[in-house]
């Protein structure tokens, strides 16, 4: 593939245009070899054009104008909308392009909301998210992030659809929603997002949840059974039996997880830990890692697994400075590994973060404004890739490319 001026010149062109399009000629290469007609993979390419080109938001109007105008447009939406093109060979080819280009340390599941203005888009719901502290109208879907040192990148997604959706023949008809899709609950939508991505044979990592509001029996039954090793935030009313020798008080059945915590208040040590940003220094909070186990009537629904040791599970607690209660709570089997190690997985949830915001959002991640099911998958795995070109570009990570 030649290579492709990716933006007018005029101001809108990033500082690093000319890395953008080194590394946007080398993905798309293997992102689009999954499209059959040689139009439908110009057309991928002039999408990614105007996700990373211009200001402001990234919906089919405002790309097509970046690109080309009405007809433009016209052809653009039924690319995205209407075309048959499957989007989980791109996901698959954008996974390996990032294997080898930043191989992860780990894979961050994390939720992604997307408020909206009306109630058509697939999958919209009014409902209190309790991440944000306030009843939104939006969608919700889970997100697969590959996480290495220095960036990280979305790879797959899976759109959250509560029964209202799936139970009305009507709006599931107009969204195109697949006859296969089932209800399911937050926590086992996040759990399927990262199965499905595990599947494509990535190399095993841990895996890290940060979604305290899903069903954490469903998340954690799920990825035991799979024999991944994982590292999940609880919410404090999370029930746990403590079986560590220091905490007599907690040996019950079912104590919640704050309780536990507070118990072990008094074997809090410091601990230093980053937070993958270059330009930040150290920092410290207090943790204590106590070992745990499920309640009996919760281990009885767990099948059967394949990994030693995976009845043991350790609890962790982090406390900031001054913080009377615990931040974050967190369950994993990795029993083996440090609380420092553990302290330092668990902030993979902030490079997600920050990347998110300085480049998801940056290249319309929420910003789909059609209303189906497939419109919606196709954008935001073309705005993954975009993503992806934004992050490696800024790093500076193609084979032989400089970046001044």
């Amino acid at each position: 593939m030649s290579s492709v001026a990716l933006y007018p010149d005029d101001v809108r062109a990033p500082k690093y245009a000319g890395a953008y399009d080194a590394v946007l000629v080398e993905l798309c290469s293997e992102l689009f070899a999954s499209l059959p007609r040689s139009d439908q993979r110009r057309k991928g390419l002039e999408y990614l054009r105007g996700l990373l080109g211009g200001n402001g938001r990234k919906s089919i109007r405002n790309i097509a104008a970046i690109i080309g105008g009405q007809a433009t447009e016209q052809g653009m939406h039924h690319f995205i909308s209407s075309s048959i093109w499957d989007w989980n060979p791109v996901r698959r080819a954008l996974v390996r392009h990032l294997l080898r280009s930043a191989p992860p340390q780990a894979w961050v599941v994390r939720p992604m909301v997307i408020p909206k203005g009306g109630q058509h888009s697939v999958g919209v719901d009014r409902k209190f998210f309790p991440a944000l502290g306030q009843v939104l109208n939006a969608q919700q879907a889970m997100g697969v992030w590959a996480v290495s040192e220095e960036m990280a990148a979305p790879v797959n997604w899976r759109l959250h659809l509560s029964e209202d959706w799936l139970q009305d023949d009507a709006r599931r008809a107009r969204a195109a929603i697949p006859d296969c899709a089932r209800p399911e609950s937050l926590g086992d939508c996040a759990a399927s997002a990262f199965l499905e991505t595990a599947g494509w044979g990535v190399p095993v990592r841990p895996v890290v949840v940060d979604a305290p509001e899903a069903d954490t029996w469903a998340v954690v039954r799920r990825l035991r059974a799979a024999g991944v090793p994982w590292l999940v935030r609880i919410g404090s009313t999370f029930r746990l039996t403590a079986a560590d020798p220091a905490l007599p008080g907690c040996r019950t059945e079912g104590v919640t997880a704050h309780q536990i915590m507070t118990a072990a208040a008094g074997m809090r040590r410091p601990v230093l830990w980053s937070d993958h940003d270059p330009a930040e220094t150290l920092r410290t909070s207090l943790a204590a890692g106590v070992r745990v186990r499920m309640p009996a009537r919760g281990v009885r629904t767990v099948p059967p697994v394949r990994r030693p040791g995976i009845g043991d599970l350790r609890l962790l607690g982090a406390w900031e400075q001054g913080q009377s209660s615990p931040g974050e709570l967190w369950l994993t089997d990795m029993t083996a590994l440090h609380p420092v190690a553990l302290m330092q997985l668990s902030k993979t949830t902030r490079r997600v973060d920050r990347d998110f915001a300085e480049i998801a959002d940056q290249v319309g991640m929420r910003d789909y404004t059609g209303r189906s099911f497939k419109g919606w998958h196709r954008h935001v795995t073309l705005a993954s890739a975009a993503h992806a070109v934004a992050a490696l570009g800024r790093g500076g990570h193609l084979r032989g490319l400089a970046v001044g």
